[in-house]
C-alpha cells in the first residue's frame, strides 16, 4: 500500500477529519458508482456516502491494517446503501412524477435501462453478488468479505441470478 495512505488513517485516527476526508476524496467516483448502483438514486447515494464517512470517522480506531482501509469503507457504504434500499422499499411513492428528471445523455441508454430494470426483477442478494462482479470487477472472495457470506453463497448468487437473467431476456446466453 502507499505509503501516503497509511500515513493518512494514521491521521484519521488520530482525530484529522481531513485526513480521513482526503482518503475517502481520492476514491469518491468509485464510492458513488458502488452507491449509485445499490440506490439508484444520486440524493440516495449521497446519503449513503454521508452516513458511510460519519461512520469511518466514529469507528476509524477499530482498523487494525491501513491497507485495509478502502475495502473496509467499501462494506460499510454497501451496508449503509443497504440501510436506504431496506428504508425505502417500506415507503409507498404517492407521485412518481418526478422520477426520470435527470436524464443522463449517453448512447445505449435503452439497454443500460433493460438491464437495470432487469436486476430490479432478481432478489437483492442475487442483484448486489451480480453488480459487485460485473459492474466493479471485483472477485468472489472480495465480494464474500463486503456481503459477510461465503464465497459458494456468492457464486451461487450470482449463477442462479444470471440464470434468471438470461430467461428474462430470452436467451441462453
Amino acid at each position: 500500500m502507499d505509503s501516503n495512505i497509511s500515513q493518512m488513517v494514521g491521521k484519521a485516527k488520530k482525530g484529522d477529519k481531513e485526513a480521513l476526508i482526503q482518503l475517502v476524496m481520492e476514491r469518491k467516483d468509485e464510492y458513488y458508482r458502488l452507491a449509485y448502483s445499490y440506490t439508484c438514486s444520486k440524493e440516495d447515494s449521497l446519503d449513503a456516502m454521508h452516513d458511510m464517512i460519519v461512520i469511518l470517522f466514529n469507528n476509524i480506531n477499530k482498523l487494525r491494517d491501513a491497507d485495509a482501509f478502502y475495502s473496509w469503507s467499501r462494506t460499510i457504504l454497501v451496508n449503509c446503501c443497504r440501510r436506504i434500499v431496506k428504508k425505502q422499499s417500506r415507503i409507498i411513492p404517492i407521485d412518481d412524477s418526478q422520477e426520470g428528471e435527470y436524464h443522463e445523455d449517453y448512447q445505449g441508454r435503452e439497454f443500460k435501462q433493460d438491464i437495470m430494470d432487469s436486476l430490479k426483477k432478481l432478489s437483492l442478494k442475487q442483484r448486489e453478488a451480480i453488480i459487485l462482479k460485473y459492474f466493479f470487477d471485483m472477485d468472489y472472495e472480495t465480494i464474500s468479505r463486503i456481503t459477510r457470506v461465503p464465497v459458494g453463497t456468492v457464486k451461487s448468487r450470482v449463477f442462479n441470478g444470471l440464470s434468471k437473467l438470461r430467461q428474462l431476456f430470452g436467451g441462453e446466453y
